[in-house]
């Protein structure tokens, strides 16, 4: 089977990994609202209700931020590319199905009682919840598939930053699911049936639970606080400017070269698992939290200010306050969209919690957005005695899926596109 080919698989050759042969017209059923050309539409936060999985960007980078998170990073197995063609052209029937609130395949149950039902079932019952799921290709997908000459170079590594202590474990992968949603068992079981459907195709390299969104796309809601008590993300890039997400987040048709012509309405990612050392933070004077910063803990006023949203005095500021240093007034005009949230995996065993920001940027180029910033924050940020960068990925998220035809990738995998 090549990868232009449409047709899927029926519903028992697939067994293997229990799923349902995921034909793309027949999950078209569940595709909600009509394509936009900016993008998918939102459900208002607080809904429960789908978020259209079609449109030119993918959903889940400028889509109003929910309130849970379950991130994946996969390693593929299959050498074959068209298994792997298969497996994205599934998953992106099951990721139709499932942001609409609809089982996978034929469901949990009333199947054949001798086969694994198509959907493991814990999400029967519940809402859409404003399910997103958003696919990116890690720069070692592209050692693969014949894919070497078509890596942008605007997926560029990242350098290894002063103070990284990056656990390898947690580090990389061939490519990334974030599923975001207002009920964390709806974002687990997205990615529980997606992996079992890339059973044998693809592994969970690392994964991360997320809770209490550290930055918000929605310009009128509240500014939400991260673990150190601070307001995080207030001048955030809003889903609504649109004039500020084509400069700093989607990818032109004039970046680049002809290589990197199919990325063209993506972003890219990093996703960076950031340690806080809570305990030592939690024995700092309040002038000391909010020196470090530059805002106020109550209010989140800039010094000086007495508003949130006031303007900030940036010279009125520590040098080392991390507001002044990630300011795009300190750094050439970098913005990047953040889409962080906040962890807590148990202790370290020393008596510590494991807690901290799971922190996720989209930016139009890795080159021109986070390795600049990250240099610059890694290297004089206050911040930086209370934090550990402890795990890192980098991954190229392409353009939306525009109809039930399309899926996830076509643009990278097929000569047509």
């Amino acid at each position: 089977m090549n990868e232009n080919e449409r047709g899927g698989p029926s519903r028992r050759a697939l067994i293997g990994w229990g799923g349902a042969g995921l034909a793309l017209g027949a999950a078209a059923a569940g595709g909600g609202v009509a394509l936009s050309d900016d993008g998918p539409s939102a459900a208002p936060a607080g809904s429960g209700g789908a978020v259209e999985f079609h449109g030119r960007h993918q959903a889940g980078i400028a889509t109003p931020v929910q309130d849970r998170l379950h991130f994946a990073a996969f390693d593929v197995k299959t050498e074959d590319r068209a298994e792997f063609v298969r497996l994205l052209k599934d998953w992106t029937a099951a990721a139709r199905l499932m942001t609409a609130g609809k089982p996978v395949g034929e469901g949990a149950y009333g199947g054949l009682a001798e086969a694994p039902p198509d959907d493991t079932g814990e999400a029967l019952g519940l809402s859409p919840s404003r399910l997103t799921l958003t696919v990116g290709f890690g720069p070692s997908l592209f050692e693969r598939f014949g894919l070497a000459d078509r890596r942008p170079a605007a997926l560029a590594d990242l350098p290894k930053f002063p103070g990284d202590n990056l656990d390898k474990s947690r580090t990389g992968g061939d490519l990334c699911v974030q599923a975001c949603a207002d009920d964390p068992q709806v974002a687990v079981h997205a990615i529980r049936n997606l992996a079992r459907v890339g059973f044998g195709k693809v592994a969970v390299r690392w994964s991360q639970l997320g809770f209490g969104k550290t930055s918000s796309t929605t310009p009128d809601a509240q500014t939400p606080r991260n673990l150190m008590g601070f307001k995080d993300g207030t001048r955030n890039i809003a889903g609504t400017e649109t004039a500020r997400l084509d400069k700093h987040v989607w990818v032109s048709a004039s970046d680049g070269d002809a290589k990197s012509a199919w990325m063209t309405g993506g972003s890219y990612l990093v996703a960076r698992r950031i340690r806080m050392n809570i305990e030592t933070w939690d024995r700092a004077s309040l002038q000391e939290q909010e020196d470090v910063f530059g805002r106020d803990k109550g209010e989140g006023a800039p010094v000086g200010k007495a508003k949130e949203h006031d303007a900030p005095f940036l010279k009125a500021m520590k040098p080392d306050a991390h507001v002044r240093l990630a300011h795009p007034d300190s750094n050439g005009g970098i913005t990047i969209l953040r889409r962080g949230y906040s962890f807590t995996d148990g202790t370290d065993g020393l008596g510590r919690l494991d807690a901290g920001l799971f922190f996720l940027a989209y930016q139009r180029d890795v080159r021109e957005g986070f390795i600049p910033l990250q240099r610059r924050l890694s290297a004089h940020d206050a911040l930086n005695e209370y934090i550990q960068h402890v795990g890192s990925a980098v991954f190229a998220v392409p353009p939306g899926v525009r109809d039930s035809h399309d899926w996830w990738g076509r643009a990278l995998f097929s000569k047509e596109a």
